[in-house]
């Protein structure tokens, strides 16, 4: 009797090491994986967090929040030669007149591809997959030469112009937007088109009342990607742009650093938090949109 009390936890014992062995063998090591993926994701985050609250400027910080000074922040706010609320508000004018353009000009687009035939349809969807196979860097030459004319005709949309800026990127994502939303009208049945035509609809009241709102998480999905492209853009706000406070926040930023002998990777840091933040409120909330528009288009192809 007893011989068999005691055996009974080594077999229990056998059987959790199993079980635990089985657990990790099947599931557990995504679990690490995944762990391993989120750390080495946030630790970029935490690093450039903790540098905007650093005391001495530097991004070569011994320790993670080694300090906490949020003078650097305070500084973005009240430094006369960094004007960071002018940036910030360019920034957000910008990116959300370009949103908002971008996915009305590829939603007018993507439903007269998708719904009405004519001639040079097909001719004008290849046209749309070639021009995005070639990088938008090529155009740089382009675009400043082409401004460069306008501004002795017409300043108010040439260089030095936010006016400018945006009509460059709209032109820009007009192409990517057509087709990505193209296939999301093509999920749409026809049969909802043609009934409402039965009932008397025009094609406008059809796009606005009904195709929109069955379209809404590619919407989101599209002006979210329209305004963090623009937000995030340097390369041409800095080709069209020349006051300082008129920049952007990418491009001002950049002038924290354009200065070998005195780059304050501090304040730099502080504006970087600060720009992320309305690219994160926006990440919430269409965060529903997202999650549906996404998988749609994966399941409806």
């Amino acid at each position: 009797m007893s011989a068999i009390t005691s055996s009974a936890p080594t077999e229990i014992s056998n059987r959790k090491k199993k079980t635990f062995a089985k657990w990790f063998r099947e599931v557990g090591w995504r679990h690490a994986v995944a762990v391993v993926v989120i750390i080495y994701a946030i630790f970029p985050i935490l690093y450039i967090l903790s540098t905007s609250l650093s005391d001495d400027g530097s991004i070569q910080n011994g320790t993670l929040f080694g300090a906490f000074n949020v003078g650097n922040y305070v500084d973005l706010f009240t430094s006369t030669e960094y004007p960071f609320l002018n940036w910030a508000w360019n920034t957000i004018y910008i990116s959300s007149v370009v949103a908002i353009g971008s996915v009305f000009m590829s939603a007018c687009a993507a439903y007269a591809f998708s719904r009405l035939r004519f001639a040079g349809r097909r001719v004008g969807l290849l046209s749309l997959i070639l021009i995005q196979m070639f990088p938008s860097i090529l155009g740089l030459v382009a675009i400043f030469g082409m401004l460069s004319t306008i501004t002795d005709y017409i300043p108010a949309i040439g260089l030095g112009t936010h006016a400018g800026l945006i009509l460059i990127y709209l032109g820009g994502s007009l192409g990517a937007g057509t087709y990505l939303m193209y296939g999301f009208f093509n999920t749409v049945p026809i049969e909802i088109d043609e009934a409402a035509r039965m009932d008397g609809a025009s094609h406008a009241q059809i796009f606005f009342g009904i195709i929109l709102r069955l379209v809404a998480p590619i919407l989101a999905v599209m002006a979210l990607l329209s305004f963090i492209g623009t937000a995030s853009d340097y390369v041409l706000a800095s080709i069209v742009l020349e006051k300082p406070e008129s920049l952007t926040l990418a491009v001002g930023l950049g002038g924290l650093l354009g200065n070998p002998f005195s780059k304050d990777w501090a304040m730099f840091s502080a504006g970087a938090v600060l720009s992320a933040t309305p690219i994160v409120v926006l990440f919430i909330m269409l965060q529903k949109y997202i999650v549906s528009g996404l998988v749609g288009g994966a399941v409806k192809g």
